[in-house]
């Protein structure tokens, strides 16, 4: 079985890896590209998958990251 892992970063869609063969290591890229995404100020919203052959998500690993808009602090003036 062959795995990719998937990803949407504030709705422009790619491929973050593909043609992976061992799922140990299809884990370990997903963790690693979603610990760079919740650290990484610019991205708003984004969603992190592993998909095999089928297309279908590879024992539960999606995640969505978000990151909302600060609200303006308030000066008390």
């Amino acid at each position: 079985m062959k795995y990719a892992i998937v990803k949407v970063i504030n709705g422009n869609y790619s491929i973050h890896a593909e043609g992976i063969t061992d799922v140990t290591n299809a884990k370990v890229q997903f963790h690693g590209l979603c610990q760079t995404l919740w650290n990484e100020p610019d991205v708003i919203t984004a969603s992190v998958m592993i998909v095999d052959e089928n297309f279908d998500a590879v024992q539960g690993y999606k995640e969505f990251i978000t990151h909302p808009a600060e609200e303006p602090e308030n000066t008390g003036d």
